[in-house]
C-alpha cells in the first residue's frame, strides 16, 4: 500500500537534515501533487543546509591560515557592551575544535535573541575551552571604556582552561598577552571563532542585565540591556543614576 501524503509529511518533519538526500530518494518516484510539494520543500531545506555549510567554511579562513602556520589552539575573542549607559563591558574568548561546523554562527547583532540563546549552549558544549571577562561600570569610569575593554579581553584569555597559541580579536590589538594575535576589522562577521565569542558574550551580558533589572526595575534593563533607549533616559532623569550606571557616560543626561 502506498504511503499516505500525511505520513510522508510526518516522516519529513522528523528527518535530520543530513539524511534528507535519502528521504528525497525514497519519494522521487511519487507523482502525487502533495508529495511533489514535500519534495520541493526537502530540496529547498537541504540546499539551505549546504549553503550554510559553505558560509561557515568561509568563516574559517583565518583559523585555517593559522593552522597552516602551525598554530593549533586558536582563540577568538570579542566584546559586548562598549556603548551602554549602564552595566559592565563583557568579553568572551572561545577556542573551537578544528573543522568545527556550528550552523548559524554570525555576528551576534545579526541574530535574534532566541537564536543566540540556542547557539550559546551549542558553542559552550562544542568548544575546547571558553571564558568570560567582566569589567564593572565603576572601573569603566575610572580607566575609560577602551582600557576597560582591553582589560576584559585579557581576563577572558587568561581564564581559558587551555592556553591558546594564537588569538584572533575583533578589531583591536590586546596588550600584555604572550602569544601572537591578529585584529580583524568586523571580525565577528568574518571569523568563526570571533563570531562564536560575540554570541556567548552577548548572551552572558544580556542575562546579567536581566538580573540587574530585578534589583533596579525602574530602568527597564531587561529590555534595553543598559543602552540609551528613550525609556531608560527618561528613567535616569526621573530617578537619577543607580550603582551600575556609568557616570562618565551620563554627562548629557544628568
Amino acid at each position: 500500500m502506498s504511503e499516505s501524503i500525511s505520513d510522508v509529511r510526518e516522516r519529513f518533519s522528523r528527518v535530520d537534515v543530513e539524511h534528507i538526500p535519502d528521504f528525497i530518494k525514497s519519494i522521487e518516484g511519487d507523482s502525487r501533487k502533495g508529495v511533489l510539494n514535500i519534495l520541493r520543500m526537502a530540496e529547498k531545506r537541504y540546499k539551505a543546509h549546504i549553503d550554510e555549510l559553505d558560509r561557515i567554511a568561509s568563516l574559517s579562513v583565518y583559523e585555517n591560515e593559522c593552522r597552516r602556520k602551525g598554530f593549533k589552539l586558536i582563540a577568538g575573542i570579542d566584546e559586548v557592551g562598549r556603548g551602554p549607559l549602564a552595566g559592565p563591558v563583557v568579553t568572551a574568548a572561545v577556542i573551537l575544535k578544528e573543522n568545527c561546523l556550528i550552523e548559524g554562527i554570525n555576528d551576534s547583532k545579526k541574530l535574534t535573541a532566541k537564536k543566540r540563546e540556542e547557539l550559546f549552549d551549542i558553542i559552550i558544549n562544542e568548544a575546547v575551552s571558553y571564558s568570560f571577562g567582566i569589567v564593572t561600570s565603576d572601573e569603566i569610569d575610572s580607566i575609560n571604556i577602551l582600557q576597560a575593554t582591553l582589560k576584559a579581553m585579557k581576563q577572558a584569555i587568561d581564564g581559558l582552561g587551555v592556553k591558546p597559541d594564537f588569538v584572533l580579536a575583533d578589531a583591536v590589538t590586546i596588550p600584555d598577552i604572550d602569544m601572537p594575535q591578529q585584529g580583524i576589522i568586523k571580525g565577528d562577521a568574518k571569523s568563526l571563532s570571533i563570531g562564536a565569542a560575540s554570541i556567548i558574550a552577548k548572551v552572558y551580558r544580556d542575562r546579567m542585565m536581566t538580573e540587574y533589572s530585578q534589583i533596579y526595575p525602574e530602568y527597564g534593563f531587561d529590555e534595553n540591556k543598559g543602552y540609551g533607549s528613550k525609556y531608560h533616559i527618561e528613567a535616569i532623569k526621573k530617578y537619577g543614576p543607580c550603582p551600575i550606571h556609568r557616570k562618565s557616560f551620563l554627562k548629557n543626561f544628568v
